[in-house]
């Protein structure tokens, strides 16, 4: 839809989207048909707002055209069906109901129990967080045609369920948040280093994350877990301007000008994992944040208490099996005990990671420090050309160019 809409409702439709639907889902009970007619909605905004102007309620224009799109549907169907046609002919919700934001109740909904953990995080993820199958498979270190059929299988499963969006009891809220906060962290993820495109950040996805969060938060405010990830994402978060030039470039932790990281979400974030602290450290969001909190209050890049974080990635990897919780473990060993170290650590993860430009770029990083150029120069331009982020590229074919012109410099010294 890019170049055909008038600025910003494009970001609109993608903001709308997963309320839309919430509402078409809440209303008729049917993810698959209201999906459809939800895309079918959206393209008639995308081709008659240009043309026609804006309408008073965005919103309510693309609920009542979602939900005649399914009459018809249901209409050419009810034989086969065997529902009412005249549940779907009902009028659009009042304006109460209209503005209602569904968002969350279907992050909930779609995180149904008869669905495994990963197929109903892949689902909600691409129906409600408007994620792309490559960007999900991204996340999940899978290849983009898995993902697909993970999702395909998922909205199969929860079509042969009766009544699978009934809205959960108090009880069955807690049995999906696990779910749901895996769900936001990889939206968040995705924000803050988006996976493809001209652009390292996404404030959009990452702005709504954190609301959806906060919502959360306020439902469960003593679940540590809720509260970990919360303030996990308003730590990382308080970097964004400094994250990048003015040009869009990319600007690594150690060189960023902390001035201008944002004062007020590290006091939230910090308060927020302080607070969780008398319950023990015991969740993976908790001790991210835990670490964010320590890069947070280092005023310079070599405050850092690198020992602490070794300690915390420790700790997380002892609960979670992710291989790239071993890898930023890596970074913290080179900075403890040396780049030897860390690049042994980084060597193991060979088959887990084979074809992630990550680890690429961390043993880039890690023989740079050991300052073998050679073998850094080469990490770097394969971590570029397997990156589809274009400021990482950027940032990886620059640091392989610094580092030739710096192994130049010192041939000509030692003649």
């Amino acid at each position: 839809m890019t170049g055909t809409l008038p600025a910003g409702v494009e970001d609109l439709l993608r903001e709308l989207a997963p309320q839309v639907l919430g509402t078409l889902v809440r209303r008729f009970g049917d993810f698959y048909t209201a999906e459809d007619a939800l895309q079918e909605a959206m393209l008639a905004a995308a081709t008659q707002w240009p043309a026609e102007g804006m309408p008073d309620s965005p919103r309510g224009w693309l609920i009542q055209v979602a939900a005649r799109r399914m009459v018809d549907t249901v209409r050419a169907e009810v034989a086969r069906r065997r529902r009412e046609t005249t549940v779907f002919e009902r009028d659009v919700p009042e304006a109460a109901a209209v503005d209602r934001d569904d968002t969350l109740a279907m992050f909930f909904l779609c995180c149904h129990p008869a669905l495994s953990s990963a197929g109903a995080i892949a689902l909600t993820l691409r129906a409600v967080g408007g994620l792309g199958t490559a960007e999900i498979a991204y996340a999940f270190l899978l290849p983009e045609a898995t993902m697909a059929q993970r999702i395909t299988r998922a909205k199969k499963k929860l079509a042969a369920i009766d009544r699978p969006f009934v809205r959960p009891g108090a009880a069955e809220w807690h049995e999906r948040v696990d779910s749901v906060l895996h769900v936001l962290y990889l939206i968040f993820n995705e924000g803050h280093t988006a996976t493809t495109g001209p652009d390292l950040q996404r404030t959009d996805l990452c702005g709504e994350a954190i609301r959806l969060t906060r919502s959360i938060h306020r439902l469960l405010p003593d679940n540590t877990e809720v509260t970990g990830l919360l303030a996990l994402m308003l730590l990382t978060d308080s970097r964004r301007a400094a994250r990048t030039g003015p040009h869009g470039e990319l600007i690594p932790l150690a060189e960023q000008n902390r001035t201008l990281w944002d004062r007020r979400s590290i006091i939230e974030g910090v308060t927020l994992v302080t607070g969780t602290l008398p319950r023990g450290l015991n969740g993976t969001y908790q001790l991210q944040a835990a670490i964010a909190a320590l890069h947070a209050q280092a005023v310079r890049a070599e405050d850092t208490d690198w020992t602490r974080i070794l300690a915390l990635y420790t700790m997380i990897e002892r609960i979670s099996n992710n291989p790239m919780v071993t890898l930023n473990r890596a970074v913290a060993v080179a900075m403890v005990h040396g780049p030897a170290a860390g690049l042994e650590l980084a060597d193991t993860l060979d088959n887990q990671l084979s074809g992630n430009h990550r680890l690429d770029a961390v043993r880039g990083h890690l023989q740079e420090m050991a300052g073998d150029f050679d073998a850094a120069i080469a990490s770097y331009t394969t971590a570029a050309g397997r990156t589809t982020s274009i400021p990482e590229r950027d940032y990886l074919t620059i640091r392989a160019a610094q580092l030739r012109r710096l192994r130049a410099a010192r041939g000509k010294d030692r003649n």
